[in-house]
């Protein structure tokens, strides 16, 4: 069985699949599953294809109901104990990036690289924290075409959420790391440019991501946007020109006796309402 299935969804990017293939049967590691799930495409995706035929482990072409039912076509039909999702159009960082970070694939849950984002005329390197809390999922997440996953935890968790259209990814590693403890591992390494311009670049993602938060954490958003108000209010002038008056004696004794005036006669009132 091999360690790896890499598995590409393509629907109509031609030019797109032909570059991630490239990168990805080039590699100087080839000990790897294969996997490319096709929408149906109308362009010229089936040729490219089967011009790399024999250099695929399995591939199909057929209608599907959008991105994350391709994804786990290919999460059923991989064979590997750690999967990566290069999606058409991405690509591996360079031909020995497997063969220098195979030995990394061996203990935990998923194992997490740095990534190229390329868009707009620019390129950036995105360096991902070594410590995931749930406050930087909530800002952000990391890049699938960056992240081995194990096999098994799709299996024992459940596949990618297909009612979603572009947070699905985002929800897996969410639920996987903070619900059920799954064990992750930093590699300070780049594994793949990302290439933006896919739908998950092209539609706001807030919605669906506010949609997951409020049904299933829904506590903890209440904390953080409390946090985040505090947080605001604290950065604002008015508590800045407070802090200065109090670094006085009789500052801080008139600060003081201001606020307890305040509690006495509006305590119904959030100190917040008083520094707007």
């Amino acid at each position: 069985m091999p360690v790896i299935s890499i598995i590409t969804i393509n629907y109509n990017d031609s030019k797109g699949l032909e570059k991630t293939i490239n990168s990805v049967v080039s590699q100087t590691f080839q000990e790897f599953e294969y996997i490319v799930i096709d929408g149906g495409s109308s362009d010229d995706s089936l040729d490219i294809v089967k011009r790399y035929e024999k250099e695929i482990n399995y591939w199909v072409s057929e209608e599907d109901s959008g991105i994350y039912h391709a994804m786990n076509k290919g999460i059923r039909l991989a064979k590997g104990d750690y999967l990566l999702f290069l999606n058409s159009g991405d690509i591996l960082f360079e031909k020995n990036v497997l063969r220098k970070n195979i030995e990394y694939l061996n203990k935990e849950d998923i194992i997490y690289f740095n990534v190229v984002v390329n868009g707009n005329g620019a390129s950036k390197i995105v360096s991902y924290p070594e410590k995931l809390n749930f406050y930087y999922f909530f800002l952000s997440g990391i890049c699938h075409q960056a992240v081995f996953i194990r096999r098994e935890l799709f299996f024992k968790y459940g596949f990618y959420d297909e009612s979603l259209k572009i947070v699905s990814d985002w929800k897996f590693f969410l639920f996987t790391i903070f619900k059920y403890n799954s064990t992750y591992k930093k590699v300070d390494d780049i594994l793949s440019i990302h290439y933006l311009g896919g739908i998950s670049t092209q539609i706001n993602n807030s919605e669906e991501r506010s949609i997951v938060l409020n049904q299933h954490f829904s506590g903890f958003v209440e904390d953080y946007q409390e946090f985040s108000i505090n947080f605001n209010l604290m950065k604002s002038n008015r508590f800045k020109m407070l802090r200065e008056i109090e670094k006085s004696t009789i500052g801080a004794k008139l600060v003081s006796l201001f606020f307890r005036i305040y509690i006495v006669l509006f305590s119904k009132t959030k100190l917040k309402d008083i520094l707007k």
